[in-house]
């Protein structure tokens, strides 16, 4: 682990930092970089709804291509889906002898959407958490830990600027772990398929389904399988699994412990095998990207038709009465 004293931030004085994306890590990234002293220019595109956001926090915004010309250090925060075609469009033009090219994920590098040219440092610096946690931590002055990997060494201290970049974000203050841009990318899409967004919506909808299914009012559903959720990964966030058993009633550890098993059983645990050997392999990696260059249409059907579950419409009616929630993300 890497922390503070590990970290020479003056490592990035004199430099300009380029952040491609104004999105949910792109604003945070920019933010607590400009807030920790270092020269910042966003790259957008000039019909881009993020170009106000930019300019109205005092940021320097330019065409993707014209920041990366100005930056030192380039770092690609836009969807990973629009990487390779950022970088032909223009992007690569602006990566000069003696830069640092960096990502927040490795998808486009692992999988080859973008070559780097030799003479050029590739690392990665990828926060373990969302942008606007990265920017509350950092504000409240803690940090979201972070994964650094050196694809390429052409300066000979790319680990020393991933770390100095990583400091200018707050990830040293939570700490900074070293992998491989292979390892950071096959286990996080893992974690986002098999357990944290696939595992997670499908048992929620699962659970959903069988209790309205069975007669029982759907806003008792709801806040059974949807609402609660948070307080049980809030008590494991913070305490682990032993800690969340501790913080539960005994009749709910042991239903737990009895019944999860269950749930998610060996059939599961050969299907997660088969996910990250889809990963592993290149699979899902292709299949994304040709969803991609076919204009997204498998995608964009089911995300209306996922949308449309009974269980986002109660839920939704029940939230606009909880006025603690936030729902900025839906303007």
């Amino acid at each position: 682990m890497f922390y503070d004293d590990d970290a020479d931030l003056h490592k990035l004085d004199g430099k300009t930092v380029a952040i491609i994306g104004y999105g949910s890590q792109g604003h945070a990234h920019a933010l607590n970089l400009r807030d920790s002293g270092v020269d910042v220019v966003v790259g957008l595109r000039s019909g881009s709804a993020s170009v106000a956001k930019a300019e109205a926090h005092g940021l320097r915004v330019a065409e993707p291509a014209d920041a990366a010309s100005q930056g030192d250090l380039v770092m690609v925060l836009a969807p990973d889906e629009l990487h390779g075609q950022i970088w032909d469009g223009g992007l690569k033009d602006g990566i000069a002898p003696g830069n640092v090219l960096a990502f927040g994920h490795g998808f486009s590098i692992h999988y080859g959407e973008i070559v780097a040219p030799p003479e050029v440092d590739v690392v990665l610096i990828a926060p373990k958490g969302p942008g606007h946690l990265v920017r509350r931590q950092y504000q409240d002055g803690s940090g979201v830990p972070c994964l650094v990997a050196v694809a390429q060494d052409a300066s000979g201290d790319a680990l020393g600027i991933a770390l100095a970049y990583a400091k200018g974000i707050g990830g040293t203050r939570g700490g900074v772990i070293e992998t491989t841009f292979k390892d950071e990318t096959e286990t996080d899409l893992f974690g986002e398929q098999a357990v944290l967004c696939g595992g997670v919506t499908e048992l929620v909808r699962a659970g959903y389904e069988t209790l309205t299914e069975a007669g029982y009012d759907e806003r008792l559903a709801y806040f059974e399988v949807l609402h609660e959720l948070k307080l049980i990964v809030d008590l494991m966030y913070e305490k682990g699994i032993s800690g969340m058993r501790y913080s539960i009633s005994n009749t709910a550890e042991y239903g737990d412990m009895t019944r999860g098993t269950r749930i998610i059983g060996e059939e599961t645990r050969a299907a997660m095998k088969q996910v990250l050997s889809e990963i592993q392999s290149g699979d899902f990696a292709r299949e994304w990207i040709a969803e991609n260059r076919a204009g997204q249409e498998n995608f964009l059907r089911m995300r209306s038709e996922q949308a449309g579950h009974q269980v986002e419409t109660v839920g939704s009616e029940l939230r606009a009465q909880m006025d603690w929630i936030d729902t900025e993300w839906q303007e």
